[in-house]
């Protein structure tokens, strides 16, 4: 059996040791200097690693296929912020932490959300070949959403630089750097070598960034406990619906079964490791922001344990 597959086959199990060994770390050394600073650099290549794994052919291919495209970009950026906009009156009228709520409700899961996907019985394969697609989708809209439900409060707290460094650095680098490493692969033995062993970098890279952030933010969890605890009946309430509600748009959009699947998914399942660095890039954000936002990460890890044994009892073929 090769690594890759080993690797693959516990990645749920890797992923959930790499919270518990952060969060034993942070209790035995509070203080981790400079752990905060790996999280952009480390996001960069778990992103070139799951673009990696998105053949350009496929994806070409993937973006024909409409039905599919348009039912996850109406789950998650038409019925989602519905569902959240009815949720929000749940919340203290605190701006920060109706923020914290907002940046990671609203940004759909374009990591580990395969994983989870592929063993629920999902079609795995058409949600990693969109993740670029949805990636790109809600750095564009994510500002705007965020605008709408905070109103001028938002705008106060909301800095586009940010965005426009995620995209860059997040998006259009990673992209440019997968498509030039299968470009080589293509073309040499040697790329061909190189890229086989790249192949071995999604598993290790989304623990590290599980570790890195769960780290980083578990000793401002304490100082903003109280926040977090009051995030927390949004993000389970979020939990129970989001899924019922991306299925309800795959059918309604006709998928066969593994692609509503897909959708529901993708619908219950949050960015919340990618939008960290925008919600630290707010003004005053620490404690409260990376707290509430690594505390939904938190709960969505338990509830993916459930969505992949509930999931797959959803629904036949139309």
């Amino acid at each position: 059996m090769s690594l890759r597959h080993v690797l693959e086959r516990h990645q749920v199990s890797i992923y959930l040791g790499a919270v518990v060994a952060a969060v034993a770390t942070a209790a035995a050394v509070p203080v981790l200097d400079g752990l905060a600073a790996m999280i952009s650099p480390a996001l960069a290549v778990m992103l070139f690693a799951t673009f990696l794994q998105v053949p350009l052919m496929d994806l070409r291919k993937a973006l024909r296929q409409v039905r599919f495209m348009a039912a996850l970009l109406v789950a998650n950026f038409i019925a989602i912020p519905a569902l959240v906009s009815g949720l929000m009156p749940l919340l203290p009228p605190d701006p920060l932490l109706r923020l914290g709520v907002l940046i990671v409700l609203l940004a759909p899961c374009i990591d580990y959300v395969v994983t989870f996907a592929h063993l629920g019985r999902a079609d795995a394969r058409a949600l990693l070949a969109a993740t670029p697609l949805l990636l790109g989708a809600q750095m564009l809209l994510l500002p705007a959403y965020l605008g709408l439900f905070l109103g001028e409060t938002g705008r106060t707290l909301i800095r586009i630089a940010p965005f426009i460094h995620a995209f860059v650095w997040l998006i259009a680098v990673p992209l440019l750097l997968a498509s030039l490493t299968q470009a080589w692969a293509r073309r040499s033995a040697t790329g061909t070598r190189v890229g086989d062993y790249l192949g071995l970098l999604p598993v290790p890279a989304t623990a590290l960034v599980l570790f890195v952030v769960v780290g980083s933010v578990m000793p401002q969890l304490d100082a903003a406990r109280a926040h977090a605890m009051q995030a927390l009946p949004v993000y389970v309430a979020f939990a129970a619906i989001a899924p019922f509600v991306g299925f309800a748009v795959g059918r309604l959009f006709r998928l066969p079964s593994a692609g509503s699947r897909a959708v529901a998914f993708s619908a219950a399942t949050r960015n919340s490791l990618v939008v960290l660095p925008l919600g630290l890039a707010v003004p005053g954000a620490g404690p409260l922001l990376p707290a509430v936002i690594v505390a939904q990460t938190l709960v969505e890890l338990l509830s993916e344990l459930v969505y992949m044994r509930l999931l797959p009892r959803l629904g036949e073929d139309p």
